[in-house]
């Protein structure tokens, strides 16, 4: 075997038929049925999903940029960092940028891609790519019709008592603050 092609995956699971089971218009279910690494067959449901991007936005002060947005699953509203759904064929980094000015009314100078997080594995595809925004001006909110939320900021350790509290419990934006922490001094 050459050592530039990959070994199959002993766990991997095979598809061996997919149906649609609804599509709406940000979610699509899909019931599959599939092949065991044992050769036995099982049925696997899940949602496909966009993906989305979720954005560290540091202000000048060092403080960090958060919204607070009614979550209508679960009836309440969150704490959450600035994110969003990535459309169909936009570049992440587009649509960070996007999102950062529409939700919060700010544009940064200084962009990094932080890495990426699978938050839902075991019932989603979805994927959130994760961004570290700097040098921020404010420049205007643009939210989408429908749209309401609360902009504020938190130094990063108030953030972290937050999570820590409980009072965060967005997993996405957990996630990216934790793994933003090694580019904050």
């Amino acid at each position: 075997m050459s050592p530039h092609v990959a070994k199959p995956d002993p766990l991997q699971e095979l598809e061996l038929e997919s149906a649609q089971v609804f599509k709406g218009r940000l979610l699509e279910v899909r019931s599959d049925r599939v092949k065991l690494p044992d050769g036995m067959h099982a049925t696997r449901e899940y949602v496909r999903h966009p993906g989305a991007v979720v954005v560290v936005a540091q202000l000048p002060d060092g403080s960090l940029l958060f919204e607070r947005q009614f979550r209508y699953p679960l009836r309440r509203a969150f704490i959450e960092l600035p994110a969003g759904k990535i459309d169909a064929g936009e570049d992440i980094l587009a649509c960070a940028m996007r999102e950062l000015r529409e939700e919060t009314g700010y544009e940064a100078a200084q962009w990094a891609h932080l890495g990426v997080i699978h938050p839902c594995i075991g019932y989603s595809d979805e994927r959130i790519e994760i961004f570290l925004a700097r040098e921020l001006r404010h420049v205007g909110h643009s939210l989408d019709a429908g749209e309401f939320l609360e902009v504020f900021s938190m130094t990063l350790d108030a953030a972290r008592v937050a999570v820590l509290e409980g009072r965060i419990t967005d997993g996405k934006s957990i996630s990216a603050l934790f793994i933003a922490l090694p580019h904050f001094d």
